[in-house]
């Protein structure tokens, strides 16, 4: 029973990890990526549908993207759905692709987008915490309740600790690179 919440535990703790650097991925840095652009969504054939899943999505320079759809009657509401995205950044059509020229941060922006990966990465250590704090509630339930001795409590909470603390120490490399990559000129 021990195992299992450990178990669970870490499963939750992957998973706020993850939803961290999904988030970061998507972030704009000082270079262009094919990232920012993945998850827009474009209305054709009737419904919702991702950049990705429409075009080819090439990154030839630090600073351009290039979406090439297979469908070149698409290139329109690629072309608005970028407008409407919150990139800020406005696609320019050569008839059979879209490039989009990522302007260079200005250093205010690069500070803002700083805190907001810092605030971001707190918000996770915080989700980590609550992790933590639910499985030793279930663990201390357990012991009150006679299905475990003190000592297993102890061993599940060390246990516990340690994953906390191991999780901790990667959003904090992550973020620590990401806020490095936003600084960055």
């Amino acid at each position: 029973m021990i195992k299992q919440i450990v178990e669970q535990t870490k499963e939750k703790m992957q998973q706020v990890e993850e939803a961290l650097s999904r988030r970061y991925s998507t972030m704009r840095g000082g270079r262009a990526r094919a990232e920012l652009v993945n998850g827009i969504k474009i209305n054709c054939y009737g419904s919702k549908m991702t950049v990705q899943q429409l075009a080819n999505i090439s990154v030839p320079e630090p600073r351009l993207i290039v979406i090439e759809p297979w469908d070149k009657s698409l290139i329109e509401n690629i072309k608005k759905a970028i407008l409407v995205s919150d990139l800020g950044i406005n696609p320019i059509d050569d008839g059979s692709f879209i490039r989009l020229s990522v302007p260079p941060l200005t250093e205010e922006r690069r500070e803002e987008l700083a805190k907001l990966v810092r605030q971001w990465g707190e918000e996770a250590r915080i989700s980590l915490r609550n992790l933590r704090r639910e499985a030793r509630e279930k663990i201390e339930e357990m012991e009150k309740d006679k299905e475990i001795s003190e000592d297993d409590k102890h061993r599940a909470q060390k246990s516990i600790q340690s994953l906390t603390d191991e999780f901790i120490e990667n959003i904090e490399k992550m973020q620590n690179h990401k806020v490095e990559e936003v600084r960055k000129i």
